[in-house]
């Protein structure tokens, strides 16, 4: 079973796309470094170490593992999580530094899963690996 935060989006443009977040009071989303753009008031920024993806966080070895995967297939160590601390809604914003179309992905449609290129994921909601 899939345990993570559903999120309410939008995509803005067409050849250089952003996506804009609307998120819940406690919800979060992750993002890759580099790619936010804006915030409303009441968003907390905080890096953490993989992906966030660990309700109950495991030990050293489970987090030391987790980055190696992540380092094997060339992406960072860190991620970004953006965290909407305040009452009611607020947007936060990412674009990817290169020309190209975002496009959306529901994972339960896949069975949890997807294979992609180095450098395609842009941001998730909390919860996915």
């Amino acid at each position: 079973m899939i345990s993570n935060h559903e999120i309410d989006y939008y995509i803005h443009g067409e050849e250089m796309q952003c996506v804009e977040i609307e998120l819940d009071s406690q919800e979060t989303v992750i993002a890759e470094s580099g790619s936010f753009m804006f915030m409303d008031n009441g968003i907390e920024m905080q890096t953490i170490f993989g992906d966030g993806s660990q309700q109950n966080p495991g030990g050293f070895f489970d987090k030391l593992m987790g980055a190696g995967k992540r380092l094997l297939v060339g992406e960072s160590l860190f991620m970004t999580a953006f965290t909407h601390q305040g009452y009611g809604k607020a947007k936060v914003a990412f674009a990817s530094p290169y020309p190209g179309k975002i496009i959306p992905l529901d994972l339960s449609a896949y069975h949890g899963k997807i294979i992609c290129q180095k450098d395609a994921f842009l941001c998730a909601a909390k919860g996915v690996a």
